[in-house]
């Protein structure tokens, strides 16, 4: 299967600049999987399309402000952005520009509150850091640092709390699960009282999500990992619902990933910590989630791949393309897409 099977011509109008000003005011596309319908919707409409006995399985991870800017030694301009904690005040970085910064240079920033040396060049170009500060690591971030924001997003971002869902709990993105970012409170509030369970995840999305695939065969493409865990309260409500013939519903390709990569032939899952690199494209045959609800994702990427993989391809493509003639918002502060 070819990567250019999944292209789609998309006008620079529609990738959406900033978030729309109700969450839930987004539109929502609905896809029947069975009867290849399609259907133009309001995202608070979802309600109408959970049941009673449903599980809406949702990743609480917290995006970091993992952008910092700052300055050598010698007063050059460095961009850093953190990619995963390795333990302690050690970090994986990606830094810009790269080619001067070696073992040893040192970043100040935020007129040294924050300082960083590098501490060894990577194999993949990324840098091994060590951070020095005084205070909580958390609380400078959240003073100096700036909401990665995909590349494609060339507006800023007015209020930091927009690329963070509402129940956004465990520090540890680099990205939002972008699904997540139409609910609100009070929708929650609704679907629980419809007798839907909310189930929790954390996946901790990684940089490579926005990462292109280089390999004409998407057989070929190597997939990054990323860190996730599932608590045993949650794993209860899944294989409870499982169990008594209700749909496990994921908010985002993050959850689906995380309950694919636990679930067992049957579509039980286990209390769990560990990375998953799994990739999910046409062919897979889904072991635990029922729908997904998701976003509009860039052409030719892994997660138009897995969207693709839960319904078909030609399908997925047909809906891509009658929402590009309806004008729909693209990507992370885009509309949504339920397929059921």
């Amino acid at each position: 299967m070819k990567v250019s099977d999944f292209n789609y011509n998309l006008p620079q109008e529609l990738i959406a600049q900033v978030p729309i000003k109700e969450r839930d005011m987004s539109r929502l596309m609905v896809l029947d999987k069975k009867n290849e319908t399609i259907e133009h919707k309001v995202f608070k409409d979802i309600l109408d399309y959970l049941n009673k006995g449903d599980c809406l399985v949702i990743n609480n991870t917290k995006v970091i402000p993992a952008r910092l800017y700052g300055k050598k030694e010698t007063g050059a301009n460095v961009e850093l952005l953190l990619l995963k904690r390795i333990e302690g005040d050690y970090w994986e970085v990606m830094v810009r520009p790269g080619r001067k910064l070696l073992k040893g240079a040192k970043i100040i920033f935020g007129d040294g509150i924050l300082e960083a040396e590098i501490i060894e060049v990577l194999y993949n170009g990324n840098r091994k850091v060590l951070f020095k500060y005084e205070g909580i690591f958390n609380e400078i971030l959240d003073k100096i640092g700036l909401m990665p924001l995909p590349p494609y997003i060339k507006e800023s971002l007015k209020e930091k709390n927009r690329y963070q869902t509402v129940y956004a709990k465990y520090l540890g993105s680099a990205a939002a699960p972008t699904a997540g970012l139409h609910f609100t409170d009070e929708l929650l509030q609704k679907i629980k009282e419809k007798g839907v369970e909310i189930a929790n995840v954390t996946l901790h999305v990684g940089i490579g999500t926005f990462r292109p695939v280089k390999v004409e065969n998407i057989e070929e493409h190597s997939m990054h990992s990323e860190h996730f865990y599932i608590k045993k309260e949650d794993v209860e409500k899944i294989n409870k619902t499982k169990n008594n013939g209700g749909r496990i519903i994921a908010v985002g390709t993050t959850s689906c990933r995380v309950l694919e990569s636990i679930a067992d032939e049957n579509g039980q899952v286990k209390e769990f910590e560990g990375d998953t690199s799994i990739f999910i494209y046409p062919g897979y045959k889904f072991k635990c989630i029922d729908a997904l609800i998701t976003n509009f994702h860039l052409p030719e990427s892994t997660l138009i791949m897995l969207v693709s993989a839960f319904s078909n391809k030609e399908f997925i493509m047909k809906a891509y393309n009658e929402a590009i003639k309806e004008k729909y918002r693209f990507f992370s502060f885009g509309d949504a897409m339920f397929i059921h």
